[in-house]
């Protein structure tokens, strides 16, 4: 299989694999989390009634 290089200077996120190679997790559960961790530290969300953006999320 290819890998191909390409020059990351925005819009990509760097995280740990653990989550993601976690089989207890749901896939929902670990995009979830994976959208979580993509978010700032300072990012207001509430899970009752999901994650809004004014980025398209």
């Amino acid at each position: 299989m290819a890998v191909f290089q390409v020059e990351k200077t925005k819009d990509f996120t760097v995280m740990c694999n653990h989550h993601l190679r976690n089989v207890k997790l749901s896939l929902k559960a670990k995009g979830l989390l994976s959208l979580m961790l993509f978010l700032p530290e300072d990012w207001d969300y509430n899970l009752a009634f999901g994650i809004t953006s004014s980025i398209g999320l």
